[in-house]
């Protein structure tokens, strides 16, 4: 993941779906105060701060330490975390989607094709 927006999109968007299934949405943060670590989660009362590193990181990467942190951050139940981690993706599979466009397409440039 190399935009900060995106990673903004992605916190936007994720505590969005915690707010909407009643969940205490964190503030997400970048990078974790913690070197050599890639995420960090902070509680206080009434939310808490996840912080992930982003720099030199995949965004499904950075996406999965964002939603578990979200998971653990609200001490949820094996049900209960499987539907959250599942709405949590469907939110930001888009962002993975199109973050792999460019790469496809620079390659399908970059890489002469035959024809028959």
């Amino acid at each position: 993941m190399s935009d900060t927006a995106t990673f903004t999109t992605a916190a936007q968007l994720l505590g969005a779906v915690a707010g909407r299934y009643g969940l205490i949405a964190p503030g997400f943060r970048s990078p974790p105060r913690v070197v050599g670590v890639q995420r960090t989660i902070r509680r206080r009362q009434g939310g808490g701060v996840v912080a992930v590193a982003v720099k030199g990181r995949p965004l499904a990467g950075v996406l999965a330490d964002m939603i578990e942190g979200i998971v653990v951050l609200n001490d949820l139940s094996l049900v209960e975390s499987c539907t959250l981690r599942t709405a949590l993706w469907e939110e930001v599979e888009q962002l993975l989607q199109s973050s792999a466009t460019p790469v496809a397409f620079s390659r399908a440039i970059s890489a002469p094709q035959r024809v028959a």
